[in-house]
C-alpha cells in the first residue's frame, strides 16, 4: 500500500478512482452532508476506523464508576492497532444528530487521541476550543458548540452511520476538508492506476482550457480525447 499516494490525493480523487474499481458511479460509500474541518490546511488522511456511539443531550444511567470505566475502555479500543500499516481513525456518531448539542471534541480530547495514534475523526457532532485544539489533529465534524452538556460514551466497536456513510469497524476511510470514502480493501491494489487514469483525463481538458486560442470547438475536442482514453 503506498500511503504516502494516497495521502497525496484529495478524497474527491479517491472518490473518482473508486467509480473505476465498480466500473460505475455509485450514490454510496461517501459522506453526504457537509463538514467543518478543524484545520483546512491539512493534508488528507487514510487509517482504520474505530468507532463509537455518544449522546450529549441527557444523562448517563450508569453510576460514576461503570461511565468512567466505558471512558476508559474506549480509549483502550482506541489505542489498539489493527492493521500493520496504517494508525486508526476514529469516528463516532452522535446519537443527538441532526441537532447535537455537546461537543465530545475540544481540547482535551484531541490531545487524547493524538497521543494514543490516531490519525483524525469524523463525527456528526460538535466541536469546540478552536484556538487551543492541536492544530496538526484532522477533526471533521458536523457544527461547533460551546458546551459538552452531559456528553458520554454509549457503545464502541460497533457499525454506524455519519453523514449519510456507513462505517464497519476496521473500514478503511479515507478524509480530508471535504469529508470522507470508505474504501474497499480490494480496491486498493488499483487506485494508483487508476488515480493516474484520473489525472491523465483530467488534464487533457484542464490543459486544452487554459489555452488562449479555448473555444467551443477545442472543448469538443479534448473531451473527445479525454473520453477515449481506456482503463
Amino acid at each position: 500500500m503506498n500511503i504516502n499516494l494516497l495521502t497525496s490525493v484529495d478524497t474527491p480523487t479517491i472518490s473518482n478512482a473508486l467509480d473505476l474499481f465498480r466500473g460505475d458511479r455509485s450514490s454510496e460509500g461517501f459522506t453526504k452532508f457537509p463538514v467543518i474541518c478543524s484545520n483546512r490546511k491539512l493534508k488528507p488522511v487514510i487509517g482504520v476506523a474505530r468507532t463509537a456511539r455518544i449522546i450529549a443531550s441527557k444523562k448517563s444511567d450508569l453510576d460514576p464508576n461503570s461511565l468512567n470505566k466505558i471512558r476508559l475502555d474506549y480509549y483502550e479500543y482506541m489505542a489498539k492497532k489493527t492493521h500493520d500499516i496504517l494508525d486508526n481513525f476514529c469516528v463516532i456518531q452522535d446519537m443527538d444528530w441532526p441537532s447535537p448539542i455537546g461537543s465530545f471534541w475540544g481540547e482535551v480530547n484531541v490531545s487524547i487521541h493524538k497521543g494514543l495514534g490516531l490519525c483524525g475523526v469524523l463525527t456528526n457532532g460538535l466541536l469546540r476550543d478552536l484556538d487551543d485544539i492541536d492544530k496538526d489533529f484532522m477533526v471533521l465534524a458536523n457544527g461547533i458548540g460551546p458546551s459538552h452538556a452531559f456528553v458520554h460514551v454509549l457503545e464502541f466497536d460497533s457499525e454506524i452511520s455519519i453523514c449519510g456513510l456507513k462505517i464497519k469497524p476496521n473500514d478503511i476511510i479515507h478524509a480530508d476538508k471535504h469529508g470522507a470514502v470508505v474504501i474497499p480493501e480490494e480496491a486498493i491494489e488499483i487506485l494508483p492506476r487508476a488515480i493516474q487514469f484520473m489525472r491523465d483525463k483530467e488534464d487533457i481538458v484542464i490543459s486544452a482550457s487554459k489555452k488562449e486560442d479555448f473555444n467551443f470547438d477545442k472543448l469538443k475536442v479534448a473531451w473527445d480525447k479525454a473520453n477515449k482514453l481506456k482503463f
